[in-house]
């Protein structure tokens, strides 16, 4: 039996910590599959994570390191640091073939594991989740890349991740597509009458695009016709509380515990990333028949048809007022939806893509 252990950053909201959970979720008997926690995650978030694993009988390990205070990447980067030690003990308890790292921290944490402990003979699997990677780190980020390389470890999760990891980085990667469990067909006949529920979900950071995000709904915030839901938390959240304090068309909250379930309440999505890798939630969105207002990045433009009209060019805030003010209104919402979901449910399957991770698992164990 391969035993493959996915080292993702905490139990908590985000992409790739969802993508690692939907591998482990295949239920080949010939692989074994553990997560592996680097931080101690602790929002409600995280608790549904923590029940999901248990129900599916995925194996798992909590970190003892809570983080509370986000100072830039410095405190992640000393857990990171301090991995090592614990990454011995679970080697030596279970023997994985397999280790498989998700997003930058954890690749980290992993390239000095292996350094520190070179006996430690093991296959590396690295998903690049995203088109920029090793922001403020480039004395470490070259080092992690070079051993990525080495170790023929990289893999990722769209042709925009690969187009810009083979700019920076000069080497062609593999390409697996991040999959979404396609949902029942959702109830969709929502009328476009005033106001227009318009929700944001996700990570309060500037990557987000946050700063537009604020923009947007503060130039919005006597058009009766829109209500906008923003969820989420990060780094950004004092700054988002600050700018929509007060706004009457805005509806604050903490991340949405089990947001595919729930995207049938809202009409549209609100996407102004300034980057992605590839998007789970866009890609979920459009499988449950949430149309995406989105900014015309890699990583969410490649989830959608090409001729996708609800996007906008460089976060530009011209556009996305006349988004708002002259398409939206007037768009045919339940074609949109048709061509999203049939969209992504060609592309973005689950199966293909555990079927596909499972086999390099396999062939390439040392």
């Amino acid at each position: 039996m391969t035993k493959v252990f996915h080292i993702v950053s905490r139990f908590d909201v985000g992409g790739a910590e969802r993508v690692a959970i939907n591998i482990a979720r295949c239920k080949d008997c010939s692989v074994e599959q553990h997560i592996v926690e680097l931080q101690r995650g602790q929002s409600d978030f995280t608790k549904s994570i923590v029940e999901e694993l248990k129900s599916e009988g995925i194996r798992y390990h909590r970190s003892l390191i809570p983080v509370k205070w986000h100072l830039g990447y410095y405190v992640d980067r000393l857990v990171s640091l301090l991995f090592p030690i614990r990454f011995l003990l679970l080697w030596l308890r279970y023997h994985p073939d397999v280790v498989h790292t998700h997003t930058e921290m954890p690749d980290m944490a992993v390239w000095w594991s292996l350094r520190i402990f070179p006996f430690i003979k093991i296959k590396v699997v690295r998903s690049i989740h995203n088109t920029t990677l090793w922001t403020g780190m480039d004395i470490i980020g070259p080092q992690v890349e070079n051993f990525m390389q080495k170790r023929k470890a990289n893999v990722a999760i769209s042709l925009g991740v690969a187009e810009a990891y083979f700019k920076k980085y000069n080497e062609s990667v593999p390409i697996i597509y991040n999959g979404v469990e396609v949902p029942d067909a959702p109830n969709n006949k929502r009328r476009q009458s005033p106001p227009i529920h318009v929700l944001f979900a996700g990570r309060f950071e500037q990557q987000k695009g946050i700063d537009v995000l604020c923009e947007i709904i503060s130039r919005l915030q006597d058009d009766k016709r829109y209500v906008f839901h923003v969820h989420g938390s990060g780094r950004l959240e004092n700054f988002v509380k600050m700018k929509l304090k007060g706004l009457v068309n805005v509806e604050l909250g903490k991340p949405i515990e089990n947001l595919a379930n729930k995207m049938s309440d809202y009409d549209y999505m609100l996407m102004p990333s300034l980057h992605e890798g590839l998007s789970i939630v866009a890609i979920e969105a459009s499988m449950n028949g949430l149309p995406l207002l989105i900014n015309d990045c890699l990583g969410l433009s490649d989830t959608l048809p090409e001729a996708w009209p609800l996007k906008v060019k460089g976060n530009d805030i011209g556009q996305w007022m006349a988004l708002f003010e002259e398409i939206l209104p007037h768009v045919d919402r339940q074609n949109l939806v048709e061509d999203a979901r049939n969209f992504a449910q060609e592309r973005f399957s689950i199966e293909r893509m555990q079927s596909e991770y499972i086999r390099m698992y396999k062939i390439h164990r040392e």
